[in-house]
């Protein structure tokens, strides 16, 4: 017999939802015969996994030690030692610099993301064990292109990972951006359209009337200087689609420098020979707290930044002249 004492990570779901992935190589039609045989309960009594589960909940399983073993398997894949640029971290939540070059999120099995590497700190910290990990994932709630840099929030407990996906999901969290467009822009401006995106070359495309299977974008912009024939914008979406700030600025002439998918051939290769620029020159520079309740109040209006990358300087010298005590 094993005891499994739900925590704060584990509660607010259903134990059917638990025991998948605590018996993770177990089928459902195991796992509700078991329920329905009290080989497993939940504190003391026959349960039939639609229960909500709270913290201090006891799940006994009454499964031979082989069994248990033989349907609960915890992979950790190991990675290459990286330090993460953390700019902030709390019991719930981190926000780490992510630099150029790095997923987010795997997009194949053999790859190394942000997600591999926050869980590999957490454990090497002490914060996270291969138990933990049975029923609970710490990951990255919001995704930037591989070759975008900035700001990455991750969630360390189920709660940071709730909280952060709902400020996400209806845009009470504000992000901002800094890019090195081509041409000279000298006015703020909000820009509207109509985004659509091809799922075969991870491409989309912009225009200005809706058409079957486009979304309506928005995207706000202002200009903060020139140098080299570019313009340095500070840019927040105000919906957040894929490659939207690269496609739209795109889309009305004025493509980020160094951007090989949207941008223009003659400007990226005098990018490259002149300032090393090798890749879109897009950062997730800063992300603004809305107000908050508890347990999270403590992040109510805070606002977080993420150093500017050194391709910026070459292009546009000291960033302070732009950004003032924030760059």
């Amino acid at each position: 017999m094993k005891s499994v004492i739900v925590n704060s990570n584990e509660a607010g779901q259903r134990l059917d939802k638990l025991l998948g992935k605590y018996l993770n190589l177990a089928g459902k039609g195991f796992l509700y015969k078991m329920m329905r045989k009290k080989n497993i309960t939940l504190n003391g009594k026959k349960c039939d996994g639609s229960e909500k589960l709270s913290e201090g909940d006891e799940i006994r399983l009454f499964l031979s030690d082989e069994t248990i073993e033989k349907f609960s398997q915890v992979r950790v894949q190991k990675v290459r030692k990286t330090k993460l640029d953390l700019v902030y971290e709390d019991s719930h939540i981190l926000l780490i610099n992510k630099p150029s070059g790095m997923l987010s999120q795997k997009a194949k099995d053999t790859d190394e993301s942000l997600v591999e590497y926050v869980i590999a700190y957490l454990m090497e910290t002490g914060q996270l064990t291969v138990e933990q990990l049975r029923s609970f994932h710490p990951s990255v709630c919001n995704r930037l292109d591989r070759n975008t840099s900035g700001l990455v929030a991750a969630g360390k407990s189920l709660a940071g990972l709730q909280m952060l996906s709902a400020l996400f999901q209806d845009r009470s969290l504000h992000k901002d951006y800094l890019c090195a467009v081509e041409g000279i822009m000298d006015q703020p401006r909000t820009i509207d359209g109509y985004l659509l995106k091809n799922e075969k070359t991870n491409q989309v495309s912009i225009t200005k009337k809706q058409v079957p299977d486009s979304v309506p974008i928005l995207t706000r912009y202002e200009p903060l200087g020139q140098a080299s024939g570019c313009t340095l914008l500070k840019v927040r979406l105000i919906t957040g689609r894929t490659h939207q700030i690269r496609a739209h600025l795109a889309s009305i002439g004025h493509p980020l420098a160094g951007d090989y998918k949207y941008g223009r051939e003659e400007l990226n290769a005098r990018m490259k020979k002149q300032f090393g620029i090798h890749s879109q020159m897009l950062h997730s520079w800063k992300m603004e707290f809305p107000v908050m309740e508890e347990p999270f109040a403590y992040l109510s209006g805070r606002t977080f930044t993420a150093p500017v990358p050194d391709t910026f300087r070459r292009v546009f010298g000291d960033m302070e002249n732009y950004l003032g005590g924030e760059a």
